[in-house]
């Protein structure tokens, strides 16, 4: 199963996923590509560490969405890659129905938070600040609806009193970095 990896920032989920590949614990699955919207983005960084090609994909005109050129361009990018899964690692960009109906059914979402609960940004924020005593994160299928597509895997995370806003961040990315790389492993093996 061939795997491309978009993402913004810095690359935490997808250095865990490359971690993954390279201790074999990532099933059939191999990272043939890294795509990023920000020329910047830390995560282009791990295409060199880890041997994988890593690129930056303009994605303009518009600066929240991928629509018109950027989009056209990503789908390129994605194609050439032949890719079997499109996995959004960090990615902040909502997805459009021209890049949707390019990749049905092989585009994965990791969302902070047990959906469908507390969707969209600031996941893990929303439920600390309402006093939930158990969030995690979610892997989910990429549907035109944001953060609604179907549930794939979760992992519970539960909040203790003596947790704060960042030690509980801390703990869920701990959970987003071992469920993500389990997920990809099992979809590779059908």
């Amino acid at each position: 199963m061939r795997v491309v990896l978009l993402g913004s920032g810095r690359g935490s989920n997808a250095a865990a996923i490359l971690e993954a590949q390279h201790a074999g614990k990532l099933g059939r699955a191999k990272v043939v590509q890294i795509l990023s919207d920000k020329p910047d983005a830390k995560i282009l960084e791990l295409g060199p560490r880890f041997d994988v090609r890593a690129e930056f994909v303009d994605p303009a005109p518009f600066k929240t969405k991928l629509e018109g050129e950027g989009e056209t361009r990503f789908i390129a990018a994605v194609n050439a890659a032949q890719a079997d899964l499109v996995v959004l690692a960090g990615f902040m960009r909502v997805l459009k129905l021209g890049f949707l109906n390019a990749f049905v059914g092989k585009i994965i979402n990791l969302h902070p938070s047990l959906l469908p609960s507390f969707p969209g940004l600031d996941g893990i924020g929303q439920a600390f600040r309402r006093g939930v005593k158990i969030t995690g994160c979610t892997v989910h299928g990429v549907t035109a609806e944001v953060d609604g597509g179907p549930i794939i895997d979760q992992m519970a995370v539960s909040i203790e009193p003596t947790d704060t806003l960042e030690s509980l961040t801390e703990k869920i990315h701990a959970a987003e970095h071992a469920l993500l790389p389990a997920v990809i492993a099992r979809l590779s093996e059908g």
